[in-house]
C-alpha cells in the first residue's frame, strides 16, 4: 500500500480539530498528548491527514501569513463540502468551477492552510 498523509501545523490545533470535522466530516483516528501540544490523525472519507502543534521550527502559515502548499481533498460533492467549509469559518479563494477537466473550489481553512475541494469533472476518479 502507499498513501501520503500530510501533517498540517496549527496554532490551536484543537480549533483546526474542529474546524475539520465541521467543514469535512473528518473523524479522529487518534490523538496524543494535551492542551494544544497534541497530534491527532484524521479521516475525511478515504483521506488522511495529521494535525499537530505548531513551533517555531514548524510555524503555521497563520503565523508567516504565506501558504506552504495546497491540499487537494477529492469530494463526490465539491459544492457542498465548500459551503461546509465556508459556513465553518474557511475564507473562499475560488468558488466552485469547471477547471482543467475537474470541477474544483478553493479554501484557506482558520490555520491559514490553502485547500483546493473536487471530483474529475466527469465524476470518476
Amino acid at each position: 500500500m502507499t498513501g501520503i498523509e500530510p501533517e498540517l501545523w496549527a496554532e490551536r490545533p484543537r480549533d483546526a480539530i474542529a474546524f475539520y470535522q465541521a467543514a469535512f466530516g473528518a473523524t479522529v483516528l487518534l490523538q496524543v498528548g494535551e492542551g494544544d501540544d497534541i497530534v491527532a490523525r484524521l479521516a475525511a472519507g478515504d483521506a488522511r491527514f495529521w494535525v499537530s502543534t505548531a513551533s517555531a521550527d514548524r510555524p503555521a502559515p497563520s503565523r508567516t501569513h504565506a501558504a506552504t502548499g495546497r491540499t487537494l481533498l477529492v469530494v463526490d460533492d465539491p459544492d457542498a463540502v465548500h459551503a461546509d467549509a465556508c459556513a465553518a469559518g474557511a475564507t473562499s479563494l475560488a468558488p466552485v468551477a469547471e477547471e482543467h477537466g475537474w470541477r474544483l473550489g478553493r479554501i484557506v481553512d482558520p490555520a491559514g492552510h490553502e485547500w483546493e475541494v473536487g471530483r474529475p469533472a466527469d465524476g470518476g476518479a
